[in-house]
């Protein structure tokens, strides 16, 4: 017990005073999953919302596997990655494994589909809202796209809040890929798994104090979103 209490107080005294390693791990990881959450949206949004509104032939298919693709074991994403970085792979010229952006590719790929099947789901609804009229407008696909993204916007939003949740606590892929490189490639979920390892209770608490903070803000921020929403639809 003695070791839980002085880990505990270790922990508090590095948040309180902003600790040098806990601020720079915590910002790397913010930076890199700020940075494949914007690149996800970039894709995830515009295939979500042309998915709903366009017809064609295996559509179902496609559908079915973006919300397979929703539950793809993370360790199996850093495996693929790392096969196609490494010195051996078709990228490896680039020279990009085990660095910030190889776990940035990582976590794209991971939340990309979460994002997408959630934007899917909340377009389809608004485009049976506003097919009619926005047909009779005699609109091109952009700019339907374009009115039921802006519509939408608070359900992006916390698909967009969902997918920041899923990659910062992600560690198995980014570890296969960053390899956990001190000032380079170390963020919050591998700095947490390191320092329990050597038996640092006090960094360890630290961090995962952060990422449960972390956490505790994306999950109040989508409940405020969805509560929103339905409000605004009464």
């Amino acid at each position: 017990m003695g070791d839980i209490y002085d880990g505990l107080r270790s922990a508090f005294w590095l948040i309180a005073t902003l600790d040098s390693d806990l601020v720079n791990i915590t910002l790397r990881s913010l930076q890199v999953s700020l940075s494949a959450l914007v690149i996800a949206c970039a894709i995830a949004v515009p295939l979500g919302t042309w998915l709903a509104i366009r017809r064609f032939r295996h559509r179902r298919t496609v559908i079915a596997l973006l919300n397979a693709l929703m539950g793809l074991p993370p360790v199996v994403v850093g495996l693929i990655v790392y096969i196609l970085l490494s010195r051996s792979g078709p990228f490896g010229v680039l020279g990009l494994l085990f660095t910030p952006t190889a776990m940035i590719i990582a976590q794209v790929i991971i939340i990309t589909p979460l994002i997408a099947s959630i934007t899917h789901q909340a377009m389809r609804d608004l485009w049976a809202e506003y097919h009619d009229l926005l047909i009779s407008l005699n609109t091109t696909r952009g700019q339907r796209i374009k009115a039921l993204v802006w519509d939408g916007r608070r359900t992006l939003l916390t698909a967009a809040l969902a997918g920041f949740g899923r990659a910062i606590g992600e560690v198995g892929a980014i570890m296969i890929v960053g390899g956990n490189i001190d000032q380079v490639t170390r963020v919050l979920t591998t700095a947490i798994a390191l320092e329990t390892g050597k038996g640092d209770f006090g960094l360890a608490l630290g961090l995962g104090f952060v990422l449960i903070a972390l956490a505790v803000v994306i999950n109040l921020a989508i409940h405020m979103l969805s509560r929103t929403e339905r409000e605004g639809r009464w």
